[in-house]
């Protein structure tokens, strides 16, 4: 296999974040030496996350094994799903805020056609469902465990408990129609042709289309780390892992 150099477009600040958490992480387990240091470790990771390179690829370019470079990226990625925040924190978090966006996406996975739960009749392909929340400006703030892409948005965030986690702090949310009937504090347009509603019908709408497309923002934020554009992996808690692990580095980027 060719080797040659290549970049990651990556913050450095993600890097400094990591890099230290691995460290500390090998002190705890009294590991004495390794094939790469905890930065490389730490770059590794960061490759495999943000480009969506296999493992095959990776362990050319830093000159290890393919079993190596599974034990240590699978290592970061649950030391990084580890420090994502809760459900709870993230509210909390944003109870100062004026309101939060809500949203679901569909993650691609590799799955055949028989695979009928996975299928999302909507997005009329087999994935994961995400549900994410985002602040009045498009910043992701919490992204929920995945479920299979079958599994409808407003079901989602129920079995999440989205719905009552909003309703109890008292903080409005902006969603699409796929949440109708969610109540509590969840804000949806009106239903209906758009020559069937009222001109102030359709002005809400048109407010609360404006408002809430900032969440495909923070979708997209979460995204632009290739490895979740098409998922070739285990369909239960591995997913969830490398998203909540994407959460973790954007928001440690962020601040």
């Amino acid at each position: 296999m060719l080797v040659y150099p290549s970049g990651v477009d990556v913050f450095s600040s993600a890097l400094r974040f990591l890099a230290p958490r691995l460290r500390e992480r090998r002190r705890a387990l009294g590991t004495r030496w390794r094939r790469l240091s905890a930065g490389r470790q730490a770059l590794l990771t960061l490759s495999h996350l943000r480009n969506g390179q296999p493992y095959a690829q990776l362990a050319a370019g830093f000159g290890i094994g393919t079993t190596t470079v599974y034990r240590y990226v699978t290592e970061a990625i649950e030391l990084l799903a580890a420090l994502a925040p809760m459900l709870a924190e993230a509210v909390r978090a944003a109870s100062m805020k004026a309101y939060l966006i809500l949203d679901g996406t569909i993650l691609p996975i590799d799955r055949i056609a028989a695979d009928r739960p996975f299928c999302s009749g909507r997005h009329k392909k087999h994935g994961m469902n995400v549900q994410v929340l985002a602040d009045p400006k498009g910043r992701p703030l919490w992204a929920s465990p995945a479920l299979a892409g079958a599994v409808h948005d407003v079901r989602a965030a129920r079995e999440h408990g989205i719905i009552d986690a909003l309703a109890e702090a008292g903080i409005n949310c902006w969603a699409d129609k796929g949440y109708q009937g969610a109540g509590g504090a969840v804000r949806l347009p009106y239903r209906g042709r758009w020559d069937s509603l009222s001109a102030g019908q359709q002005a809400v709408n048109r407010s609360h289309a404006k408002v809430r497309a900032l969440v495909e923002q923070a979708i997209a934020t979460l995204k632009s780390w290739r490895l979740l554009r098409k998922l070739r992996c285990s369909t239960t808690r591995i997913i969830t892992s490398l998203v909540q692990a994407v959460l973790t580095l954007h928001l440690a980027s962020s601040d």
